[in-house]
């Protein structure tokens, strides 16, 4: 049976939208961890044969194929194509399924995975401001609005149905950012992400998490929306990030001298209620265990996207996972979530917490636009 390795991973620093990073073109932004991830590993940049990309706003310096223009821009070969994938926050974990899937059919040996989002650049909508300025229903057309009408859609609206669903507070959702930050502090501080970072522009450490955020500083923000429990405090950073990830065959492995780091297990997706549009994570998990075999009590790392904390408790509720190994080092509400990047962040991150601890299975699943989600299941070699 054909199997597929993580032989490397790497991720920049995630930068905040008024930091260090927030003038970085996004293509240099891209092809920074591509040329380290091939400076790690010590590939034959040629042998790659591709390079999927995820970017969730493919407009402005985003557009024109960034895969591709990330590529050349760090130098690489001219021979290696690129393809920019859309699969919302979830974009460059589908752009991991996708490599991994052209490795497991045989069609491929060698596949780079990554993500871009430069929201300091180009700004979370971007790629809906034509249709709402055409005077479209959103980016929604006449046989989505006859199936759910005109009501909002929105991730904040779903946050707030989903913590209303679940019954989670607003001092139940604040306790859990508070305890994201201080993870991530302690993370940082004690250099678990050193390993993985490839500094960038002067910047070597994550510049979202704030260690002295309170309980009291978050009650005093406005909600979202009047009456409800969601506020800023409880959701992801608008962040500037990227990341790459190689995999490739076992035959690759043995040809190019790389070393496995974790086997891809299981790969999962699922459709969900759009208009909750958060959930997916859930029927995802349980789609992945059953065709893993795996027990949730057997993984000892999970990576599930901070996008608003609700989507981790109710996760973590409903499957019956341990809040204690969901985000060991903090997520996206202290740490940042650039949009097509995250997921291969997160799975940069999974990989390097269960190396240093000395774990076996890690699991990894996220929210997506449009009521969708990935989960993916790694085993350390």
């Amino acid at each position: 049976m054909a199997e597929a390795y993580i032989v490397g991973a790497v991720r920049t620093p995630v930068g905040t939208k008024k930091g260090a990073l927030k003038d970085v073109h996004p293509a240099d932004l891209g092809a920074h961890v591509l040329k380290e991830l091939v400076d790690r590993t010590g590939v034959d940049p040629a042998a790659v044969e591709d390079v999927i990309m995820g970017c969730v706003m493919q407009v402005g310096p985003q557009s024109l194929d960034i895969a591709r223009t990330a590529w050349l821009s760090a130098g690489l070969p001219e021979s290696v194509p690129g393809v920019t994938i859309d699969r919302q926050c979830g974009s460059s974990q589908q752009a991991i399924h996708f490599a991994a899937q052209g490795v497991l059919s045989g069609t491929q040996d060698l596949v780079v995975a990554a993500g871009v989002e430069q929201m300091a650049i180009v700004p979370m909508g971007s790629s809906v401001a034509m249709a709402m300025e055409k005077g479209m229903p959103f980016p929604y057309g006449d046989g989505w609005v006859e199936r759910y009408g005109m009501q909002e859609v929105s991730q904040f609206r779903g946050a707030q149905l989903m913590a209303e669903k679940w019954g989670f507070s607003r001092t139940d959702l604040e306790g859990f950012a508070l305890e994201s930050h201080r993870r991530a502090a302690k993370a940082i501080e004690a250099g678990y992400f050193d390993r993985e970072i490839a500094p960038i522009a002067g910047l070597s450490r994550d510049e979202g998490p704030r260690p002295d955020t309170t309980m009291e500083k978050m009650a005093g923000l406005k909600p979202l929306r009047e009456g409800w429990d969601i506020t800023a405090a409880v959701a992801s950073q608008i962040s500037v990030g990227s990341s790459a990830l190689l995999i490739a065959s076992e035959e690759a492995v043995k040809r190019h001298n790389l070393t496995p780091r974790a086997r891809i297990h299981t790969l999962a997706l699922c459709g969900s209620d759009p208009v909750y549009m958060l959930t997916g994570p859930i029927p995802a998990t349980e789609k992945a265990l059953a065709k893993s075999g795996l027990k949730i009590d057997e993984f000892d790392a999970f990576e599930v996207n901070e996008a608003f904390a609700p989507v981790p408790m109710a996760w973590a509720k409903d499957t019956g996972a341990s809040l204690e190994k969901t985000n060991p080092n903090g997520g996206a509400i202290a740490l940042g979530h650039p949009l097509g990047a995250t997921g291969g962040i997160l799975m940069t991150k999974l990989l390097h917490e269960l190396e240093r601890t000395g774990g076996r299975y890690g699991l990894q699943t996220m929210c997506e636009g449009g009521g969708q989600a990935n989960a993916t299941i790694i085993e350390r070699v």
